[in-house]
């Protein structure tokens, strides 16, 4: 067919309007992977180095605190007489003669304070009690706060006014004041109630620290319980909430199986994120003295201890000092990795 070479017309091939074949077809195929919400999360929180890291960090920290003490040849209470005030890794004259007569002596790695307890097991322990106030105090706000939130989001109306007014209610409540009044009037009853079998770990914590749990479960829930009902308030909107309610779904069956199963990565990465959060705030009571009962160690008072003797022993106010940022920076960057990996409106 000849055309026209100074006109506009363009030459085509009949062959390039033949059907596709299978085969090629096929290789414009590009097909993804299917995964579940939870695989996809993890693939993302596993590309994410920092997170990554702190993960390692904290993993570590917990081997630290739990595991390694209790092969350790201290105790956190034992005091050994004249081994006060050592250097890290540093023997009392006593220790030395035992090695010069040939018995095995473990070395202070921290060194020692200056009752002669060894610094490393008890930094062990202060780590745990700390770990375990953190965990502890983000699972009682966790409980509180979503089903607190969600039952204000769900049924709305006079419910969602009286609980959120609640909540106003209590961010005006000063926190410390409350755990300086608890610990007060509650230092007897816990006393008395100690001394009957199975209750024997009240006298450890004591008085003080029962009342900063009972401060969390009082107080810091309200955070998580906005969060939740703003989670709430969209979600209950869906379109499966609505086919639930049709099938004669209960009001408790929806909240449980539809409404907070669709934002459990959400409650994931705040209750997270409210461990360091926890962690400080035992630490800091503790470093002011309503904290653990002694002798029991915390990251808090072990540093509140060493204040005092900073200038000629400074390594026992930096030690705890500097585990207490480590562990709060680890939680709060593995947190954000969390956040960055499970928030849909984040995803790429």
């Amino acid at each position: 067919m000849k055309t026209n070479p100074l006109s506009m017309q363009l030459k085509l091939d009949p062959d390039d309007f033949l059907p596709a074949s299978n085969d090629e077809k096929q290789s414009l195929v590009v097909m993804r992977e299917s995964v579940s919400f939870w695989k996809d999360g993890l693939r993302r929180l596993v590309r994410n180095k920092i997170a990554m890291v702190s993960l390692f960090f904290i993993v570590v920290i917990m081997i630290f605190s739990f595991i390694v003490p209790s092969f350790y040849p201290y105790r956190y209470e034992q005091q050994i007489k004249g081994s006060e005030n050592l250097s890290p890794m540093e023997y009392s004259e006593k220790e030395i003669a035992r090695k010069e007569a040939g018995e095995d002596v473990f070395p202070h790695i921290l060194g020692t304070d200056k009752l002669g307890r060894d610094y490393a097991i008890r930094v062990m322990m202060g780590s745990r009690i700390s770990l375990i106030v953190g965990l502890v105090a983000a699972a009682i706000i966790l409980i509180i706060g979503s089903v607190i939130g969600s039952v204000a989001a769900f049924f709305g109306g006079w419910v969602d006014i009286i609980i959120m007014r609640i909540v106003d209610l209590i961010y005006t409540v000063p926190d410390i004041l409350l755990i300086v009044l608890l610990s007060t009037v509650m230092k007897s009853p816990i006393e008395h109630l100690a001394e009957k079998p199975g209750f024997g770990w009240m006298q450890v914590l004591g008085p003080n620290m029962i009342s900063i749990f009972i401060v969390f479960a009082l107080l810091y829930w309200v955070g998580m319980a906005r969060m939740v009902r703003g989670q709430i308030l969209t979600l209950k909107q869906s379109e499966y909430v609505t086919a639930a309610r049709a099938l004669g779904a209960s009001s408790g069956r929806i909240i449980k199986k539809h409404l907070l199963t669709n934002c459990i990565g959400t409650l994931i990465v705040v209750t997270t994120l409210q461990i360091p959060s926890s962690i400080f705030t035992e630490s800091f009571l503790s470093f002011v003295g309503i904290g653990v009962a002694r002798p029991t160690p915390s990251l808090g008072s072990l540093a509140s201890d060493a204040v005092n003797g900073f200038g000629t022993y400074p390594h026992l106010l930096f030690i705890p000092a500097l585990l207490i940022s480590l562990i709060i920076l680890s939680f709060n960057l593995f947190g954000d990795g969390l956040r960055d990996a499970f928030d849909p409106k984040l995803k790429d």
